[in-house]
């Protein structure tokens, strides 16, 4: 398991930075493209049709693609990723406000280096508590929301280290509604969509983690549950 003593992400050995069996760089690129139309063509569909959509079409990728998180000893065996039911009570559309932001964080990867993530501001939850929002300060940017809430590591919960929420430098953003992501737009944070990240399926990827401000102390019983044997 990545270390969690470290915030916003593990202090990975270089050295284990990548599977052997790590995918070709235009397998990676392949992988970006059909997670992007994916998630696009999710934005295009009603929530609850949206996550069906959404969960065969993980499911598809983990068990086929070339890039799939999961070492080639467990695709043979894979039958699907644990995933909860969709519960509308779980989606939201809030605004970023500006606490919080300048905070920088400094991950070490053992793929990247040292990769610096900038605080954007806070979004409230109601009923769950308050989530920093992240932009990737390296190339590409991106917006970041991973987060770690009170079902993680109990039997039958999370991924123990925690689950990315929003990625949208990999494609994983549900968009701000109604118009275009800008000043004052209300984001679209949906948890039936929350992730684990690549470091839940095979330990030697290096994933930056939830840190303080990205800790809920609620249950969130939906999105992903922790991998089966895990």
């Amino acid at each position: 398991m990545p270390d969690e003593q470290h915030p916003f992400g593990p202090q990975d050995d270089p050295a284990a930075a990548r599977p052997a069996t790590a995918p070709l760089p235009h397998q990676v690129a392949d992988w970006r493209l059909r997670v992007f139309s994916l998630y696009e063509r999710v934005r295009a569909t009603a929530p609850r049709e949206g996550h069906e959509l959404w969960r065969l079409g993980r499911d598809d990728l983990f068990a086929t693609h070339p890039a799939s998180p999961l070492p080639p000893r467990d695709r043979v065996r894979f039958r699907g990723l644990p995933v909860a039911p969709y519960d509308p009570a779980y989606r939201f559309e809030v605004p970023l406000a500006p606490e919080g932001a300048g905070q920088e964080r400094r991950v070490a990867t053992g793929t990247d280096g040292v990769v610096a993530f900038v605080r954007i501001g806070t979004f409230e939850l109601p009923g769950l508590g308050s989530l920093a929002a992240w932009e990737h300060a390296g190339y590409g940017g991106g917006l970041f929301v991973p987060f770690r809430d009170a079902t993680a590591g109990r039997p039958g919960g999370s991924y123990g280290a925690g689950r990315y929420l929003l990625d949208s430098i990999k494609g994983a953003f549900l968009g701000a509604g109604p118009g275009d992501v800008a000043d004052g737009a209300r984001y679209v944070l949906d948890f039936n969509f929350a992730y684990n990240p690549s470091c839940a399926y095979d330990e030697a990827w290096a994933c930056p983690l939830p840190g303080p401000e990205n800790r809920l102390t609620a249950d969130v019983p939906v999105g992903e549950r922790a991998p089966r044997g895990a």
